[in-house]
């Protein structure tokens, strides 16, 4: 990598923040670090990508996540954790981060990390940015709604829908428009994009 990335360290122990701080230097790379979201959040953040602990208390990867997002800030977010399991990794990914590795980091698997993050940078940031909005749409839709979405992606007709749902072909029609409204949508394809953008599976659908 010809030019140095900003890498910013947050949470976890001083001693993960040092010798990330470090590493990325003897690599070539700037660091900055913080011990929590609300100080990374103080700083006006443009480029780079963040390397954050795993912290239950402060919502974890997820947590921090939703917290950039709201802020507007979209840089790549590596998850990493001393112990990883299967489930907080999926979690992280599922939230939008770039990877979940395993602690401790040392020069050599950092800089693989940071290759790979480097690489990624500008299609993930915005694959991120359009997921949070698309869940962000989503959020606004009853359950009734997601339902019809729902089988909307599985390509299901309204009268499909209808036998489906236990509905009238008419309600289907209603909660469809007012689906359609709601996402800003002009045709189902639109709709049915918006859900895909989001990154949510079926077992992720949620009620309202």
């Amino acid at each position: 990598m010809e030019q140095g990335l900003v890498i910013h360290f947050l949470g976890g122990a001083d001693r993960f923040r040092a010798e990330g701080a470090q590493n990325a230097f003897l690599l070539g790379h700037h660091a900055e670090v913080y011990e929590t979201v609300e100080e990374l959040l103080n700083r006006p953040l443009r480029e780079g990508v963040v390397i954050a602990c795993d912290d239950a208390a402060g919502g974890g990867v997820p947590g921090i996540l939703a917290q950039l997002g709201a802020a507007g800030i979209w840089l790549p977010v590596v998850g990493v954790h001393a112990e990883p399991d299967v489930e907080s990794a999926v979690a992280a990914i599922k939230a939008g981060a770039l990877d979940y590795v395993a602690l401790p980091l040392d020069s050599g698997r950092l800089a693989a990390l940071v290759e790979a993050a480097a690489s990624e940078i500008e299609g993930h940031t915005d694959t991120r940015r359009r997921m949070v909005a698309a869940r962000s749409r989503l959020a606004g839709l009853s359950r009734r709604e997601r339902e019809v979405l729902d089988q909307l992606a599985e390509g299901n007709s309204n009268k499909e829908i209808a036998q489906a749902l236990k509905i009238s072909p008419r309600t289907v029609e209603i909660h469809r428009a007012s689906m359609m409204r709601k996402l800003g949508a002009r045709h189902a394809a639109e709709a049915v994009r918006v859900r895909l953008e989001a990154g949510l599976a079926d077992g992720d659908r949620k009620s309202r």
